[in-house]
């Protein structure tokens, strides 16, 4: 859909080539309804049932999240890292498990189900209890438990929904929009939930897909993927191509000709750890593996 240029740092690929072929679709979108709101995650419950429950009080079954503070314990995670086989462009590292409460700084969080149940995908930056600081994937099925009760911001979906499926471009099992019977949730706006394929630019994509929509303005809610290392407004590159990154604040408005213009604020880690925030720099950041969001406008 998107066929854009992408203009990457010289020290960065255009494109990193995956393992299985090119579906000619290059952003997936399913059209539904949604609304904001403020969920209470209490203490003492894992995540992913935190989350569940969170979203089914407002009668809505998949959805995205975005975190401020949030303390876990115990707490488990991966971070990108090579893949040793043809098979990945890219892989997970071996699983971390820090002692104590881990408190995330910020995050974000696709909710959805894989394999029939309740799972989630989501990507923070945070500080371990030795002081720490770190960000990567946080893995659900290590049942990470909240250790404080908390307040997140949430957007519920009706209509569509994020279901886990087999990738056979990029040979992972991913979160992907897709459409379900409205179930009457209390809803405010239009929304998109959405999935971008690899080698593509983020700002771009989505901007394309705005300006075919007459779309003049939307807030991206949610936000978890990765992209071709990263080069940021503020002159920062990081080199390493395979990250971890999530959306902190994300708009699309019209820019001075009227045409729309992505701002894409994201938290980051590498696969040798290395932690980077701020904003994207426009038409240089193709995705990755994936990006995940709803766009909502």
């Amino acid at each position: 859909m998107n066929s854009r240029p992408v203009n990457p740092h010289p020290s960065l690929p255009a494109r990193i080539d995956q393992p299985g072929p090119a579906p000619a679709e290059r952003i997936l979108a399913v059209e539904a309804r949604g609304r904001a709101f403020e969920m209470v995650l209490p203490a003492g419950l894992p995540l992913l049932e935190a989350v569940r429950r969170g979203f089914a009080a407002q009668g809505f079954t998949s959805g995205v999240v975005t975190f401020g503070r949030l303390a876990l314990a115990p707490f488990a995670y991966v971070m990108p890292a090579l893949s040793e086989t043809p098979e990945h462009a890219a892989f997970y590292s071996d699983i971390f498990r820090p002692g104590g409460v881990t408190w995330l700084e910020s995050g974000a969080m696709t909710f959805g189900e894989r394999d029939r149940q309740p799972f989630f995908h989501a990507h923070a930056l945070w500080r371990e209890a030795d002081g720490k600081r770190s960000g990567g994937h946080i893995l659900p099925e290590d049942d990470p438990v909240v250790a404080e009760e908390a307040r997140v911001t949430a957007f519920g979906l009706d209509g569509a929904g994020f279901q886990a499926r087999v990738d056979p471009e990029t040979n992972f099992k991913l979160f992907e929009p897709v459409a379900r019977p409205p179930a009457g949730a209390r809803t405010d706006t239009r929304a998109f939930a959405m999935r971008l394929r690899p080698n593509q630019d983020f700002a771009g994509c989505l901007e394309d897909f705005c300006a075919a929509r007459a779309i003049a303005r939307a807030t991206l809610r949610g936000g978890v993927g990765s992209t071709i290392g990263a080069r940021f407004d503020h002159g920062l590159v990081i080199g390493n191509f395979a990250t971890e990154i999530y959306l902190r604040d994300a708009t699309i408005a019209a820019d001075t000709s009227g045409k729309p213009a992505a701002a894409l604020d994201i938290g980051l880690v590498d696969y040798t750890g290395q932690v980077a925030e701020g904003r994207l720099k426009r038409g240089a950041n193709p995705v990755l593996m994936t990006m995940e969001l709803v766009l909502a406008g």
